[in-house]
């Protein structure tokens, strides 16, 4: 069963300090593309491990033929090529993109210590063959108006070139510091559920539009193979399906201060990696496990489903310490 916090986080980020760096423009505008986190020849081998992970299953994906690159050849999938299921979050490559030590260092900067926790997020491997009608918008937010400041930011490690044209992420600039005032002044929203675990609230065209009027603008992030997005989880964001030949590769990574997580919330995640399943994007509370209900592709239960991946993580001493396995300090791997 989901995990319930009641209080609310406070952040332990000061965002009116002034760095001379990117993250100004992070507290700024809500979002911000740091420059060259992995090398190009890093990036490039994540995508290779992409398109070889989705031909190992026996639904007839074939790289060089597009006639393949469809959802009846691919794995189950959301919104055109969000992959959560599979234990693809535990996939030995997703796990070396997360530790990534220039990845590592960039939420170092922003949260202030190295003892860091990361969510057990997914990839998205999105082939252009679906055209953007085929996916409607849905903006939204990831942490709830009652948690003050950063609490959450979230990750993208892009790996693929990413311009305007080509699917990817699509923010409202400056939305993150309205939410809270949108909010007081809708307190009976209507047609949304209630605040859960997860933090999630989606808003309707006519509630995107008060951000429009109030100066936000919507934004294509754009990026290069090796750079990393960081956005703060109150900045209103959606995924956009490419309108060119572009495919869209990346990894999901978000991570927090190992201190943000309670005893409670570390015994679940110990449990979840064990288990190797996936997480929401929080990686320090919030956990549990995330993915398609029951298993279904296509409408009818998956019979090729995993629930190991094809290619183990390794359990380094860094992975451990990053999936809350291993406290930081400890000389010896804990045992669950």
């Amino acid at each position: 069963m989901p995990h319930r916090e009641e209080a609310p986080l406070s952040p332990v980020v000061d965002t009116t300090v002034h760095h001379g760096d990117w993250r100004d423009d992070l507290f700024k505008h809500g979002f911000v593309v740091v420059k060259n986190v992995i090398s190009p020849e890093r990036a490039a081998y994540y995508v290779e491990r992409m398109f070889e992970w989705l031909g190992t299953f026996p639904y007839g994906f074939d790289r060089n033929n597009r006639s393949t690159w469809f959802p009846e050849h691919l794995p189950r999938h959301m919104k055109g090529g969000m992959y959560h299921d599979y234990a693809a979050p535990h996939e030995d490559f997703v796990w070396e993109a997360r530790s990534e030590p220039e990845v590592i260092n960039a939420f170092a900067k922003l949260w202030g210590t190295d003892e860091l926790l990361v969510s057990f997020d997914g990839i998205n491997f999105t082939l252009p063959t679906l055209t953007p009608a085929q996916s409607q918008p849905w903006p939204h937010i990831d942490q709830s108006p009652r948690r003050k400041g950063l609490v959450c930011a979230q990750g993208i490690i892009n790996l693929a070139p990413n311009g305007s044209e080509d699917g990817g992420l699509v923010v409202l600039r400056g939305s993150h510091n309205l939410t809270e005032e949108f909010f007081k002044k809708h307190p009976q929203t209507s047609g949304q559920r209630a605040w859960g675990t997860e933090d999630y609230w989606s808003f309707s065209t006519e509630e995107v539009d008060w951000f429009k009027e109030a100066g936000c603008e919507v934004v294509k992030v754009c990026a290069d193979p090796g750079d990393l997005i960081i956005w703060d989880s109150r900045t209103i964001h959606y995924n956009k399906l490419p309108e060119s030949q572009q495919v869209r590769s990346i990894v999901y990574a978000c991570y927090a201060p190992a201190q943000f997580a309670t005893e409670n919330d570390l015994n679940l995640k110990r449990q979840l990696f064990h288990e190797r399943r996936g997480t929401t994007h929080w990686p320090n509370m919030n956990i549990f496990p995330g993915g398609i209900p029951d298993n279904l592709r296509l409408g009818k239960p998956d019979i090729y489903s995993r629930d190991r991946p094809l290619n183990d993580v390794q359990e380094t001493d860094k992975v451990l310490h990053l999936a809350g396995v291993k406290p930081y300090g400890a000389e010896e791997s804990i045992v669950v």
